[in-house]
């Protein structure tokens, strides 16, 4: 069984949107053995929508489509579906109390837009919104499944995984998938690709699929079987093997955030951790945070991005600022100790770049960093060097710094 998916919606050309629900169905559908073979963008416009289905129908057995479904007139999709099924709408009672029960519980009135969104084509299968007021439909048509969604990616979700998954898993014996993720900080693909080259050969004799999937900062391995959960616990020992052949790069099973394993490890050893930052302005901080119960460790910071900030609150001399620069071994240095002892932490991270894209220099080029860590035992610095690009450099900083104070913990760095 093949998908398409089609996402309607001006917005989502002209990038003002991003389109998370393509990305969504695609990992979702894949899961449950479905694979999506093809994914368009296209305008709200109704030529555009039959156009498509004239295509895709043919070609696949499912086609989603996303957005275009709501309470005001530019809303065409349903209109354009009935006219395309050849059927009419009608106005479906129970959907229409369940509407007005959303308006009721939020004191809201309801207006004549909103009942029409009880208005659905007779052809189609109705799928229910808990979520908000417009409903999912489901038409066949010459073998081919065709399901309309509304584009509000919660909305989306709750409809798929309340009724559509159901559905769909009735209606066909998809086989599952199994997948499972390592995470890696600190490593760029092709390197981590060489290090593991003897891993990956077995892996894939072994007849499991395993992609690389990089972002910023980060690589995330993804190994994945098509006997589904049979093969999970040989999928979890090849990873592991990835963690013992590079511990101070992968840091997790599964799609976990760098800092919440920090946090973990945090608690587990009873320390507290603070940062001082400079070119990441409190983005170290803002990751550390993100995670419920952070405040069992985590103490503050220190955003000493002016050289008056560094001098006041750190007691950094000026001189030496002068002298060696902000982005200085010697001053990040300093500027973890006497963040510590500040903050009266067990651990502090401190940062001190150049994030651009203009303030390099020729011997310090826009992307370089300086990350230091600080505890009781010792205080050591390294010089990192990223891109050009200012919101990459930032969030890459922060990771690295993290991964730096997860290894310091674990008494990975020499």
């Amino acid at each position: 069984m093949k998908a398409a998916l089609i996402s309607i919606g001006d917005e989502l050309l002209i990038g003002q949107t991003i389109n998370t629900n393509a990305a969504w169905l695609g990992k979702e559908l894949s899961q449950i053995g479905i694979p999506v073979t093809k994914s368009w963008t296209i305008s709200d416009d109704p030529d555009e929508i039959c156009s498509s289905l004239d295509q895709l129908i043919p070609q696949v057995q499912l086609v989603i489509l996303t957005g275009g479904l709501g309470p005001t007139k530019d809303d065409l999709t349903k209109y354009t579906l009935t006219k395309y099924f050849q059927t009419h709408l009608e106005i479906v009672p129970e959907v229409l109390e369940r509407i007005a029960d959303f308006f009721k519980k939020r004191g809201r009135e309801m207006s004549e837009v909103n009942i029409q969104q009880a208005a659905l084509p007779v052809a189609a299968e109705i799928m229910h919104n808990y979520h908000g007021t417009a409903c999912g439909m489901w038409f066949e048509k010459d073998g081919c499944i065709v399901i309309s969604l509304p584009g509000v990616p919660y909305e989306m979700h709750g409809i798929m995984i309340d009724e559509v998954f159901p559905k769909l898993k009735q209606r066909f014996d998809t086989q599952e998938l199994y997948h499972q993720t390592l995470m890696t900080q600190g490593i760029g693909e092709s390197f981590l690709a060489e290090r593991i080259e003897d891993w990956e050969n077995k892996v894939r004799d072994e007849g499991l699929g395993l992609a690389y999937l990089p972002s910023p900062g980060l690589v995330k391995l993804r190994l994945s079987s098509k006997n589904g959960s049979v093969d999970e616990e040989k999928i979890h020992r090849y990873l592991n093997e990835v963690i013992d052949i590079l511990p101070n790069y992968a840091y997790t099973l599964g799609d976990r955030k760098i800092a919440d394993v920090l946090g973990k490890l945090l608690l587990e050893k009873g320390m507290t951790i603070g940062t001082v930052e400079s070119c990441t302005g409190g983005a170290i901080a803002n990751e550390l945070v993100e995670i419920a119960g952070s405040s069992a460790y985590y103490v503050g910071s220190i955003v000493a991005y002016s050289y008056e900030v560094k001098e006041k609150y750190l007691k950094i001399d000026h001189q030496e600022l002068v002298e060696h620069g902000a982005v200085s071994e010697k001053v990040v240095v300093r500027m973890a100790k006497k963040g510590r002892k500040k903050l009266g932490v067990d651990l502090c991270i401190a940062t001190s770049g150049i994030a651009g894209p203009t303030g390099g220099l020729p011997e310090k080029p826009v992307g370089t960093v300086w990350i230091a860590i600080s505890t009781k035992n010792r205080v050591w610095a390294k010089r990192f060097q990223f891109g050009d690009n200012r919101e990459r450099n930032i969030t890459m900083t922060a990771l690295t710094a993290l991964n730096c104070a997860r290894c310091e913990v674990l008494g990975l760095n020499s």
